[in-house]
């Protein structure tokens, strides 16, 4: 069940005591306790660890038990060393980088970890552009055609729902990479890996969900691999024209998790023991900039407002950032987002081991 909170944007005095913030937090609207448990999942789904071929392609595909065996292969990930036999674990696998959108932690870091664990990379970047999709070739006719060159595609798409498009022309796996303002599950697996990193558990705690909600696939991936979990209050803090879409907001109801959305991000700084900030994508504007301008630089994260924030609360961004970040945040321990972008080298590497565990390589 929820609440919808209405609130304007002004930041609390640095020197508000915890029981001044609890008595402004009160002020919101209470979500109703929910009618069933959070953390409920489909025990009857088949475990993608079990799947013949390992697609990662939303969020909701993974299972407790198949999202904590991940979060246990990165971090023996984080202990692989050049020269030894784990970083020679995918010897003779060829991955294939496909990005139609453009990338810069994503691809790196995917090619840095098929690197690290002794495999081979063709990366195709701009492939919008560059490719034999420029003169017309279906995304279907591409991926059987990659397919014959790799033994997995990481593959980002403009288009939602791109990625389920692919695994099924696929014979090998397909890795979703972020598909337009779909979804974006690698980068939600490392969000939670990051979580468990930082405040040590990923049950019974608050996050915050702040800036463009309805575009960013990240945020949207995240909600539903946190909706496993019991006990986390969701906050949604977004400009009116970035609101989160209501086939999350109906999800997340519907398994019993408690969420608000709420306008006031000095209030929420002071309650959560998670910010997650993501930027205005302007990409996602062109057919109304004026939106764009409405929305842009509403929320920000400075060094006043960290002064709102619990001393083991953590702030994480998938980056890029713009504006939404001020740079003085960045030498607070609390700001961790450069930690999590590191995660996710360890959390690829995790996933491209268990994509291909026990495949024939080279068909």
């Amino acid at each position: 069940m929820h609440s919808t909170a209405a609130a304007s944007w002004a930041p609390a005095p640095a020197c508000a005591s915890a029981a001044a913030r609890a008595r402004r937090l009160s002020t919101v609207t209470r979500a109703v306790t929910p009618t069933l448990q959070p953390g409920v999942e489909n025990k009857d789904a088949p475990s993608w660890l079990a799947e013949p071929i390992r697609h990662v392609v939303k969020s909701q595909q993974f299972n407790r038990e198949a999202l904590e065996h991940v979060l246990k292969v990165a971090r023996e990930m984080e202990d692989v060393r050049p020269g030894t036999d784990a970083s020679q674990q995918l010897q003779g696998a060829i991955m294939s980088t496909l990005f139609y959108e453009p990338s810069t932690r994503t691809r790196l870091s995917f090619e840095s970890a098929m690197a690290r664990l002794g495999g081979t990379i063709l990366t195709t970047e701009s492939a919008a552009e560059f490719s034999s999709a420029a003169k017309g070739e279906t995304l279907e006719d591409t991926i059987r055609t990659v397919e014959s060159y790799a033994d997995v595609v990481v593959l980002r798409h403009f288009q939602a729902g791109s990625a389920e498009r692919a695994a099924k022309a696929a014979s090998i796996p397909i890795i979703n990479a972020g598909d337009g303002p779909g979804q974006h599950p690698t980068q939600a697996l490392l969000d939670v890996y990051t979580i468990q990193r930082e405040i040590g558990r990923l049950d019974n705690f608050k996050i915050g969900l702040i800036g463009d909600l309805a575009n960013g696939r990240t945020v949207r991936s995240l909600a539903y691999v946190l909706s496993m979990y019991p006990g986390v209050k969701m906050y949604f803090v977004a400009p009116d024209e970035c609101r989160m879409k209501d086939d999350i907001k109906t999800y997340l109801t519907s398994v019993g998790v408690d969420w608000e959305e709420v306008n006031d991000l000095a209030m929420v700084a002071a309650d959560v023991d998670v910010l997650y900030q993501t930027r205005i994508q302007k990409e996602r504007f062109q057919d109304r900039p004026e939106d764009y301008e409405k929305a842009k630089g509403k929320y920000i994260i400075n060094g006043e407002l960290m002064k709102l924030v619990k001393g083991d609360a953590v702030v994480l961004h998938p980056l890029p950032r713009v504006d939404e970040i001020h740079p003085e945040v960045d030498s607070d321990p609390r700001a961790a987002y450069f930690r999590q972008a590191r995660n996710g080298l360890y959390v690829r590497m995790a996933l491209l081991k268990l994509c291909l565990d026990g495949r024939a390589l080279g068909h």
